[in-house]
């Protein structure tokens, strides 16, 4: 379901600090706007319960999925809340394995070629690179020349309406967008006008 869902929109929301009370409307307008994956990340309030909320309230072709999955039994603790997808800020290939065993989709964290193809050998579905900051649109460019075409690059990290183009010219094919997108305080009125900045830069790459 993972790449199905990328292909509607390859942008992937990161609702860091999210709280349950408050993630049924952010989910919402994330959706309506055109997002077909949101992550709530395991370092934020009740995160589990956000996950159980954003499952119940948006419709099947909406992937719900947990960052910062740091260890197996946060796996099995994902999928117990009915999550679908593990982010990794690093490439445990531990996790990968859980992930995979569990039924989850799974996309850890890397950010050289020698841990790309670590983490493709134990199973990962996509590849997080991660800091984009760091390593920016030339890294994307030289290891699109080495990793499979079929593989799923996206930079997370910084990322802007501003910044998709070149990341997508380098080879980028999806994103994981934080703070430019939903930081801990932001209205849903807000969060609805970032996504569809977003969205509309996508459309454009």
């Amino acid at each position: 379901m993972l790449k199905e869902s990328l292909k509607q929109c390859g942008l992937i929301a990161i609702l860091r600090g999210i709280r349950p009370d408050e993630v049924e409307a952010v989910g919402t307008v994330l959706y309506e706007a055109g997002f077909r994956i949101i992550e709530v990340p395991l370092n934020s309030p009740e995160p589990f319960e956000s996950i159980r909320v954003l499952r119940s309230v948006l419709p099947a072709n909406c992937m719900v999925g947990a960052g910062t999955v740091l260890s197996p039994e946060q796996v099995l603790q994902v999928k117990d809340a009915e999550g679908q997808l593990i982010v990794m800020p690093h490439s445990d290939p531990e996790v990968i394995r859980a992930a995979t065993a569990a039924g989850l989709a799974s996309a850890p964290g890397v950010a050289t070629v020698t841990e790309a193809f670590a983490a493709l050998a134990a199973g990962a579905d996509i590849l997080k690179m991660f800091p984009a900051e760091q390593l920016g649109p030339a890294v994307v460019k030289a290891w699109r020349a080495v990793i499979p075409a079929g593989v799923v690059l996206a930079p997370v990290g910084g990322i802007t309406p501003a910044s998709l183009k070149e990341f997508t010219a380098a080879g980028a094919s999806a994103f994981g967008l934080g703070s430019a997108l939903y930081k801990p305080g932001m209205t849903a009125a807000q969060v609805r006008q970032n996504a569809d900045a977003f969205v509309s830069a996508w459309k454009q790459t």
